[in-house]
């Protein structure tokens, strides 16, 4: 059971010294307790109660770090089964499938479509972050082999397939150093895997026919002092996998057993049985309900952008609103003698007028100010987006030192502002432009 405040403080200093940033020790065992900050904070906790909290403090979910360097990649550690009740903390990541028993021609295809996925939205990149390699044993060890190193040559976090203890020592004697999953540990070969996984220092994913099947197997491998682990979504049917990834999660938050408390893997390439449509349904599905790691059949820009925006709003603190950078956004080749329109950082609002701005081919220059994170009336109504925070902006991000051009069009449902920052920014021409931002494209040809 966790510890609660109370307990954590019995074992602390009681220095009250605020190094912490806590105004007391009993201030701090409370966000210990309630995981906002981490022990390690307190330089004076001993190494004897350190030892002795870590279990009980750790989120009931442990963290898995699979791949190496700028690959690498946090699994796990959520502490709430909804995003509502506090956020969630590692992401989906996704895999592409590949197996030995495919055409070399069709390997060369999905390889070389897995880096053209590649692109940026609201500040983060997304792209394929892992490859799964799934061994057939018809093909033989050598095949396999030559599979893997051509996958890693993608520099993105492998994922071995393999049941046989003897080909994955082969495949990770060519990539250990990348730090890949060895997805393959069963009831019948679980202590070979292990010693295969713990001999590489790899994570170990675990399968089972059943969830009970599955969980004793994890049971098992814990004591042989392994916990580094991940757990297989049943695959016998949809039904079956959406309910293992549930129970476990559930298991593990809200009962606190640390058997279940591992990160998952969902093959929905193998649920979907080659149903494109299905498998893309699949993969929101488990992005909410509760994958860690969810393996397709192919990501290409049809997939990837509804799931990834999908996953960047879930995966989003709802207590912190979607932003973009304060900044100016040059749009269709704009230059600083190209008309300005200024709006806030909302991300939605922001997609939503440069995607009007890019239709309508004007080259023109869009300035995005600090308004909180806030829709255009919200925060004008908060204060955020207001004559003033304009004005101020333009002069701390020296507008006037950057573009030549003194026209700026300002948002339809703001038009009060107009002669307000008239008379805050002399020299400009405020234009109030629609209050709708389809209606941009026609605004702006209208005005060339």
């Amino acid at each position: 059971m966790a510890l609660k405040g109370l307990d954590i403080f019995k074992l602390s200093p009681k220095k009250n010294c605020k190094e912490c940033g806590s105004p007391t020790c009993m201030a701090f065992s409370m966000k210990v307790a309630q995981g906002a900050v981490s022990i390690d904070a307190c330089p004076y906790f001993s190494e004897e109660a350190k030892a002795a909290m870590s279990e009980a403090t750790a989120p009931p979910m442990k963290t898995v770090k699979v791949g190496a360097g700028e690959n690498e990649y946090a699994l796990g550690g959520e502490t709430v089964l909804f995003r509502h009740e506090k956020t969630y903390v590692s992401k989906t990541r996704y895999a592409v499938a590949l197996c030995s028993c495919m055409d070399d021609a069709v390997v060369e295809e999905k390889l070389a479509a897995i880096p053209k996925v590649d692109y940026d939205r609201i500040g983060e990149r997304m792209f394929v972050e892992m490859v799964y390699v799934n061994y057939a044993p018809e093909s033989g060890a050598d095949k396999y082999v030559e599979l893997v190193k051509k996958a890693a040559g993608l520099n993105r976090v492998l994922i071995l397939g393999v049941e046989d203890p003897e080909v994955a020592k082969a495949a990770l004697a060519v990539c250990k150093d990348s730090k890949p999953v060895l997805n393959g540990a069963t009831p019948a070969n679980y202590e070979a895997m292990n010693a295969v996984a713990v001999e590489n220092g790899v994570a170990l994913g675990v399968m089972g026919a059943n969830d009970d099947e599955l969980f004793d197997t994890v049971a098992a491998l814990e004591k042989l002092g392994n916990k580094n682990l991940l757990i297989n979504a049943n695959t016998a049917s949809i039904k079956a996998a959406y309910a293992t990834a549930v129970r476990f999660r559930r298991a593990a938050i809200k009962d606190n057993n640390r058997t279940c408390g591992y990160p998952s893997i969902v093959n929905v390439a193998k649920l979907a049985m080659g149903d494109a449509h299905m498998q893309a349904a699949l993969a929101s599905v488990f992005t909410m309900k509760y994958g860690s790691i969810v393996v397709m059949e192919n990501i290409g820009y049809a997939e990837a952008l509804p799931l990834y925006g999908m996953r960047q709003n879930v995966f989003t603190d709802p207590q912190k609103p979607m932003k973009v950078e304060p900044g100016i956004y040059q749009i269709n080749g704009a230059d600083e003698n190209s008309i300005c329109l200024t709006t806030v950082d909302f991300a939605l609002t922001y997609f939503v007028v440069s995607g009007e701005l890019e239709r309508s081919g004007v080259p023109c220059n869009l300035i995005i100010n600090d308004a909180g994170g806030l829709s255009v009336l919200t925060s004008w109504a908060a204060g955020k987006f207001s004559s003033s925070s304009i004005a101020k902006y333009f002069q701390e991000a020296d507008i006037e030192g950057k573009i030549k051009c003194r026209k700026l069009c300002i948002p339809g449902k703001v038009a009060v502002l107009k002669g307000e920052l008239e008379a805050k920014m002399p020299g400009w021409e405020i234009i109030v432009a629609p209050r709708e931002a389809v209606q941009l494209v026609k605004f702006l040809k209208d005005m060339q």
